[in-house]
């Protein structure tokens, strides 16, 4: 009896650890297929006129329309999410870059969420309630992904598996 409540334990056990690097795993794919997107997407001039307000009033990012245009400036965050998204999605093979991956994801991410501070009329009220830009809003679960690569790489000997 002993022996068979131990068995369910340890299958309870491998479950969970299983689930949960089988979440970080999804995490991590949906990230980086996330940046890659985008980045890809910072190179169109629809992309570039989009940002360009948020850009506008960052006094992190606001310096670089000095000395560039707005499709160059666009190019250029776009060069590094997609690098970012690079480094987070081989974090699995190779550890030490996605340690780095995960300080650029979280230096992206911190950014892209100052704009709710620093962008005019990004908040509303709507029927009392009040609202933002959401698609700046979810980069909270995108920067405590990229926590938590940074987090896992940096003690990682092995790639995770699932």
């Amino acid at each position: 009896m002993l022996s068979d409540q131990t068995s369910k334990i340890h299958t309870l056990n491998t479950f969970i650890l299983k689930t949960k690097n089988l979440g970080y795993t999804i995490s991590v794919i949906a990230i980086t297929a996330i940046l890659l997107w985008i980045g890809i997407f910072k190179f169109t001039t629809a992309e570039a006129m989009g940002i360009k307000p948020y850009v506008d009033n960052s006094f992190l990012l606001s310096w670089m329309y000095k000395i560039f245009s707005v499709t160059v400036v666009s190019g250029i965050i776009g060069t590094i999410e997609i690098i970012t998204g690079i480094l987070l999605g081989i974090s699995f093979r190779y550890p030490r870059l996605g340690k780095i991956g995960g300080i650029m994801g979280v230096v992206i991410f911190l950014t892209t969420l100052s704009f709710l501070l620093t962008t005019p009329m990004t908040w509303k009220l709507v029927e009392g309630v009040p609202v933002t830009d959401f698609f700046v809003l979810k980069d909270l679960a995108f920067l405590a992904i990229s926590i938590q690569v940074f987090e896992r790489s940096k003690t990682a000997v092995v790639p995770v598996s699932i």
